[in-house]
């Protein structure tokens, strides 16, 4: 397998281009991380198997622990036909104050995935600090069967410090591709300051905001009795559309957020892949 960084050329000496590229195959009953490579500060640690050996556990790890101006990370997984594995990480992203010059900070993830085979990414949140400048960029191209899990958490501030999101930028793009044709194109742009964050056909104040996907349809009767199960969480919102179930939540708390969405997970992951809930045990710590 060729990794292609194509990353931007920036001073070395004040930011980290950094990449990892996982590529995972069945084996009998296995599922074996069959190649790896990184560059930069983005590894994993070995994969752990709490639910059998046919889906490993990782670790995505950034020691940095943040994102500053010019820093670029690169996150790409190929699952290989029937091959499953789960995603996490086992802190909170950040992206912390731009320079003046407005330099961006960027993720990038790239997922692949072939028919028969599962892939569960499931970070924690990730904080964007006052006067970022910050793009998360995720596309996941789904083939035949393939089935997926994945959310995405944003936290505009640190309401626990005291500190708002009065400036500052934070671009989105979640798009889900099923065999060469988008079902799922998500765009979010959030500006400092912006009548966006605070209308009620926007933000409505709320700093914690999130999506939660997940291929899987369910007739009318089971989304009513979905929504019946949920109904003691007022922030989530769950539709579907062209075979995916969709949470949207809105709300204040990361911690609350990050809950709902593990729920809504554990609740629904033997519909979507025929497995029972089994949690990574880092989110215990």
């Amino acid at each position: 397998m060729t990794l292609a960084w194509h990353l931007e050329q920036h001073d070395s000496a004040l930011n980290w281009q950094a990449g990892l590229s996982l590529g995972f195959a069945r084996s009998g009953e296995r599922t074996q991380l069959a190649h790896t490579s990184h560059r930069g500060p983005l590894r994993i640690q070995r994969p752990f198997f709490p639910e059998g050996t046919d889906c490993p556990h990782l670790y995505i790890l950034h020691p940095p622990g943040g994102l500053v101006s010019g820093d670029t990370l690169r996150l790409q997984a190929d699952m290989q036909a029937g091959a499953q594995a789960l995603l996490t990480t086992p802190s909170s992203g950040k992206c912390y104050r731009a320079r003046d010059n407005g330099t961006f900070q960027v993720q990038h993830n790239r997922f692949t995935l072939a028919a028969g085979s599962s892939l569960e990414y499931l970070p924690q949140d990730t904080i964007a600090f006052e006067g970022c400048n910050a793009k998360f960029i995720t596309r996941i191209d789904l083939n035949g069967d393939a089935r997926c899990c994945a959310w995405d958490l944003l936290c505009l501030g640190r309401p626990a410090a005291d500190e708002g999101f009065t400036h500052g930028a934070v671009e989105q793009r979640l798009d889900v591709w099923r065999d060469g044709r988008p079902i799922y194109i998500e765009r979010n742009c959030f500006v400092g300051g912006e009548a966006l964050l605070d209308a009620r056909w926007g933000l409505a104040g709320a700093g914690v905001s999130g999506t939660w996907l997940a291929t899987l349809q369910l007739d009318r009767q089971q989304l009513d009795d979905l929504r019946e199960t949920f109904a003691d969480y007022p922030q989530l919102a769950l539709t579907q559309r062209n075979g995916l179930l969709i949470g949207r939540y809105l709300g204040h708390e990361a911690e609350h957020a990050r809950n709902t969405f593990i729920r809504l997970w554990q609740h629904l992951r033997p519909l979507i892949n025929g497995r029972a809930a089994c949690s990574p045990r880092i989110w215990n710590t």
